[in-house]
């Protein structure tokens, strides 16, 4: 019967020693978590607008469900006694448990009633950042936005004197654990002092040679079979996973489940395709974790930055590539029914790797995709500080803009209203792109000394021997070291701008 069914498993849970009953209560936060994730997506893809005070509140019942398993005192008693009895824990089962120790840490830090209002406060602001978008009206967005920033002040500060932080890098170490503001000033220092001059070279030398224009019917429909086709070659499993649309291209789920959107334009041919391989990257990353400890702390991601690298890997460090030109050239003509100089393996190249001053992140080229990270950066630091007010945001994202790239928005919506971070309050997210960057670089410059005809593959459309690589030195590691000493496994180097400033010079100043 259901009820003897249920007192023999709590038997047997009380009889298991402390780190099994551990890992029985992780699974089911893993669990919580899996259904979060698909209610996120569901809000972005196929939820009404006016449903966004309900599915707040059903967030807010399974953040809070969260929490209090997280907290509880039973966690906390077990987390001693396993701690005591460790003798006998395998390395990942140790790891696990200091993973295990993180997560409630945090998780005490911040008080149940704040981990609620949040989650209601960023499903009312995403909602009203998709109409703000439609409307081009920051204005709409603006109050929304404020009652998410009280609230993260709050939580920055709370977990900043728990974990002896400062606020900002306090969120920060969320998502990217072990990083802090002076890692990422250190290297943005590093690629502020090179790229101002390696963009200006850049675009003189390019503006040498000739560009011919990609006419076509490009699609939707078009778009999203050209994707499918690139996806199924690069390995995603679309009987555990789904590829779909939304107003700002993610990734969702838990392995197993993946869930990747991406958004095509009509009139642009490659803006789809990036997204798709820039959301493939973290899928097959989340997807090539250790499967044995996939419901476990230690068998998850080792921070944003580890997981932005292998999105940027995919969508800048191959997908630009001239190989993967050469294997993307004859799915265009397919998909497109195109032909002529236009399509030409030189030309797709030049359009893939034009660098220009651009507005919209997702859409920037190599070069000056750190510029648009650092503006992000700059700005929620003063925003969560109190130094910038949410009315004046516009206007100091035009100003950076025009300082730093000499182009200035247009509208909201070719400026501040392009990201859906800080409506969800993803505050401390941005830096782990223009980190992820450089890890991607140190990568790609270890996986071609360790595969030497790992760009013959790419051409040829075999995308297997890179993602064994990956597997074996990135993947499959889960948390269970830092993401320095991964990379220290991985590539003999510690982490620093250094391999993706060659990357950059070799690739874009070349004659």
């Amino acid at each position: 019967m259901p009820g003897t069914d249920r007192n023999y498993l709590a038997l047997n849970s009380m009889a298991a020693p402390p780190y099994q009953q551990l890992e029985q209560e992780f699974r089911r936060l893993h669990a919580i978590q899996g259904a979060l994730a698909v209610l996120r997506w569901d809000a972005a893809v196929m939820m009404p607008r006016g449903s966004a005070e309900v599915r707040g509140e059903q967030l807010a019942v399974l953040e809070t469900e969260y929490h209090i398993v997280l907290t509880a005192p039973k966690i906390s008693r077990l987390l001693e006694r396993a701690q005591a009895n460790a003798a006998g824990l395998q390395d990942w089962q140790l790891a696990n448990l200091r993973k295990m120790r993180r997560q409630r840490d945090h998780a005490i830090a911040t008080p149940q009633a704040l981990i609620s209002r949040l989650a209601r406060a960023t499903a009312r602001a995403e909602a009203k950042w998709l109409e703000a978008r439609q409307q081009n009206s920051f204005a709409m967005f603006a109050p929304h936005l404020e009652e998410v920033v009280l609230l993260m002040r709050d939580k920055a500060a709370l977990l900043g004197q728990a974990l002896d932080l400062q606020p900002y890098d306090a969120l920060v170490d969320e998502f990217s654990p072990g990083v802090t503001t002076q890692d990422i000033d250190t290297v943005f220092r590093a690629l502020s002092r090179k790229l101002p001059t390696l963009i200006k070279q850049a675009i003189e030398l390019q503006a040498a040679s000739s560009l011919l224009p990609l006419a076509g019917k490009f699609t939707a429909g078009k778009q999203r079979q050209l994707a499918i086709e690139v996806m199924k070659a690069v390995g995603f499993p679309f009987d555990r996973g789904r590829l779909d649309e939304s107003e700002h291209p993610f990734t969702e789920g838990v392995p197993g489940d993946i869930r990747i959107t991406t958004r095509f334009s009509p009139t642009e041919p490659f803006t789809g395709l990036l997204g798709v391989l820039h959301e493939s990257g973290h899928a097959m990353y989340d997807l090539g974790l250790p499967a044995a400890w996939r419901d476990q702390p230690v068998g998850r991601d080792r921070g944003m930055a580890l997981e932005e690298s292998q999105s940027l890997l995919l969508e800048m460090f191959m997908g630009r590539s001239r190989s993967f030109v050469n294997y993307l050239r004859p799915l265009l003509e397919k998909h497109f029914a195109v032909s002529g100089p236009a399509w030409s393996e030189v030309n797709l190249y030049r359009h893939l790797n034009r660098v220009q001053r651009s507005l919209i992140r997702v859409d920037a080229d190599e070069l000056t995709y750190p510029l648009h990270i650092m503006l992000r950066y700059d700005l929620e630091r003063r925003i969560l500080a109190g130094d910038l007010a949410i009315r004046d945001i516009p206007e100091a994202w035009n100003a950076f803009m025009e300082q730093r790239l000499g182009v200035r928005p247009g509208s909201d919506l070719e400026g501040c209203l392009q990201d859906i971070h800080w409506a969800v309050g993803s505050f401390g997210y941005f830096p782990s792109y223009a980190l992820g960057a450089i890890i991607a670089a140190q990568l790609w410059e270890s996986l071609h000394a360790s595969v030497a005809d790992i760009d013959e593959h790419i051409a040829a459309g075999r995308f297997a021997g890179m993602f064994a690589w990956l597997r074996e030195h990135v993947h499959g590691i889960g948390a269970k070291v830092s993401l320095q000493e991964l990379m220290k496994q991985a590539t003999g180097k510690s982490l620093s701008a250094a391999a993706l400033l060659r990357y950059l010079e070799a690739k874009y100043l070349e004659v």
